[in-house]
């Protein structure tokens, strides 16, 4: 049973186009300049500044349909910088925590706050505006907050609050007791939890927006939706279903894929790609203090070749002797295995490892945790060396040199905050 969320207000922070975000905090040269991002490979836009937006470009598009608007109008291109931006989506985060004690980091540009315990302190908009004016002084990425009763309702004013200028950025949805008229002008696909397939099936309906959606009775959403249909038309009435999800989840498992810059037809490169893939994964898990029971690897042509004869697609899956997270040892596994499904004669995109069945170190205590001792030692000193001299300082032979079949990052920034020698310097 859920009742009238007296006592619970959330606020949602999302940062504004994140990555070209990021990019331009190192290039005051781009303030008010449209700015766009790529995804792997340089193949599709996945971030616009809002100047990009007004000249038509949209998100998800690839890259060869607006060059010309992008040549025309100066449009600067970025290659993803996920080492950058996993930096400064870590300052962004550190700084909410410093204000909120209550956080859910829902995703590299979004946190959600539990706030009603500044009610007899603050003001939740006076607070709020406060914060954003820190972050953006202190990291130089600008924040939209939206607050409300629910989750939902909070992402509601996110909205409101990110496409509105006169907002100044923060939007308090809980202090508007009639919603009505804001709900009408929330498009049904811009529902936190509906999105674009699910949207398609409510307009058929006629549920155009989200008060359309909370006028539909109850059994029906449950039956042509399902139970989170009918919690998320609860939330945006204000009654509150979901919590902030703050405790510390292991992983279950761990996947380092990537398509290739250049298309792959040699055992060789193959090799390689596959054998940086689970080191990658290896070194991400050992972060963590996880150790893996299985291994999974999989390697694929394109899928857009119709013609069968060119259309290859295979994977293997295999349990390791003990739980591990030894790189050395998982490169020997699925090397092995690569052997076992790889075929000449194709033109490889893409390849993928998986490690699965994931658990804490600690948990595997066995007769033979002192034998591998050793080895742990030997990964905690190669982790230990790349931290402090840069990624891939060192590495396992296998992983290659030259790497020629890497994806495309032609338009790649520095890493401005994760590596000494791109630091900029200021002459003055």
């Amino acid at each position: 049973m859920y009742i009238k969320n007296k006592y619970k207000v959330f606020a949602l922070a999302d940062c504004n186009s994140f990555y070209a975000s990021c990019e331009k905090v190192f290039n005051p040269k781009l303030e008010n300049k449209p700015v766009v991002v790529l995804s792997n490979n340089d193949g599709c836009i996945v971030a616009r500044t809002n100047e990009a937006k007004v000249l038509g470009i949209k998100m998800g598009e690839p890259l060869f349909k607006v060059k010309n608007i992008i040549e025309k109008h100066n449009v600067k291109v970025f290659s993803s910088n996920y080492a950058l931006y996993g930096s400064m989506s870590n300052r962004v985060m550190k700084i909410l925590e410093q204000f909120f004690s209550d956080i859910e980091i829902y995703s590299i540009d979004e946190a959600f706050m539990e706030i009603s315990s500044l009610k007899n302190l603050y003001d939740y908009s006076k607070y709020a505006i406060k914060v954003r004016k820190i972050i953006l002084q202190w990291t130089g990425i600008p924040v939209s907050i939206g607050i409300g009763e629910t989750k939902t309702l909070a992402k509601v004013a996110n909205l409101i609050a990110k496409n509105n200028p006169e907002t100044k950025g923060v939007f308090d949805i809980s202090k508007i007791k009639d919603k009505k008229n804001i709900l009408k002008e929330i498009g049904i696909e811009k529902i936190w939890g509906i999105g674009n397939k699910l949207s398609k099936l409510l307009i058929k309906n006629n549920i155009y927006n989200a008060y359309d959606f909370i006028k539909q009775d109850n059994g029906w959403i449950k039956k042509n939706i399902n139970i989170l249909g009918l919690k998320t038309k609860m939330e945006l009435e204000g009654m509150s279903c979901y919590n902030l999800e703050n405790n510390f989840k292991l992983r279950k498992s761990c996947c380092v894929s990537r398509s290739f810059g250049k298309r792959i037809t040699l055992l060789k490169d193959m090799r390689e790609a596959v054998s940086t893939y689970v080191t990658r994964a290896a070194e991400k898990i050992r972060n963590e203090k996880l150790v893996a029971n299985n291994i999974h690897l999989y390697i694929r042509t394109s899928p857009y070749n119709k013609n069968s004869k060119e259309f290859y697609a295979n994977s293997i899956s295999t349990a390791v002797d003990m739980p591990t997270n030894d790189s050395i040892v998982l490169n020997k596994k699925v090397l092995n295995n690569l052997n076992k499904i790889f075929k000449t004669g194709f033109l490889y995109q893409k390849a993928g490892v998986v490690l699965s069945g994931l658990e804490s170190e600690y948990s595997n205590l066995n007769l033979f945790r002192n034998v591998n001792k050793k080895k742990e030692i030997l990964m905690n000193a190669l982790d230990s060396i790349n931290r402090k001299h840069g990624k891939n300082y060192l590495q396992i032979a296998s992983e290659g040199i030259k790497k020629k079949w890497l994806m495309k990052r032609s338009k790649c920034s520095s890493n401005f905050t994760t590596k000494l020698k791109k630091l900029l310097i200021v002459r003055c």
